[in-house]
């Protein structure tokens, strides 16, 4: 699978060691610095290249992506938190996703990954014998169930969770663990998990 990352940060990074294991990844980003150890191409042949494509940058920095998502597979792992960080600027009527899916037209966006911290992908994705879980959504069934493998061959436990809509949930889940690691002291150690039985 070619994979292509928008955003060399600690959360593009992260993911890129993850899914290096079988996949062709290659990051990408608007300044057109490379980091260091990973393939790395201009925005527009990294797109045009890539089987699914990654949005691992800001909410805000997706706006003006000047490449061709038409019939990509675009997975946001974006989280719209205000610039204090005091809340979401989006919710209850639409999410990042559902606006990134308007702002893209003809892109098969998928929700995931958006729950992780980047601290994580260093110390792995087992937390005690339990896999690190990320929550799918989309409205295309095809795009999602690919996006659910590759996540799934890295090391998550990757779970359906219904259409783009329901990333008016995931994404204010995504804000409670930023709200647990740094505002109520708990780290970057932590991974949101649904159980069952």
């Amino acid at each position: 699978m070619n994979v292509t990352i928008i955003g060399t940060g600690n959360i593009g990074a992260g993911l890129a060691s993850v899914l290096a294991a079988g996949n062709a990844v290659t990051v990408t980003n608007r300044s057109g610095v490379a980091k260091p150890g990973l393939a790395h191409a201009d925005l527009k042949s990294a797109v045009a290249g890539a089987d699914i494509v990654i949005l691992a940058l800001p909410y805000d920095a997706v706006a003006g992506l000047e490449a061709d998502f038409a019939g990509k597979i675009v997975v946001d792992v974006t989280n719209p938190v205000t610039a204090d960080f005091s809340g979401l600027q989006l919710g209850h009527e639409t999410s990042a996703a559902e606006e990134i899916a308007k702002a893209l037209p003809g892109a098969r966006v998928v929700k995931a990954f958006n729950t992780v911290f980047a601290q994580v992908y260093a110390q792995g994705l087992e937390f005690g014998g339990t896999r690190v879980q990320t929550f799918v959504a989309s409205d295309d069934a095809e795009a999602k169930a690919a996006v659910i493998a590759l996540a799934k061959a890295a090391g998550f436990d990757a779970r359906d969770a219904g259409g783009l809509k329901n990333a008016r949930y995931i994404e204010p889940l995504a804000y409670l663990n930023i709200q647990f690691g740094y505002m109520l002291g708990q780290g970057t150690q932590i991974a949101p998990v649904w159980l069952a039985r």
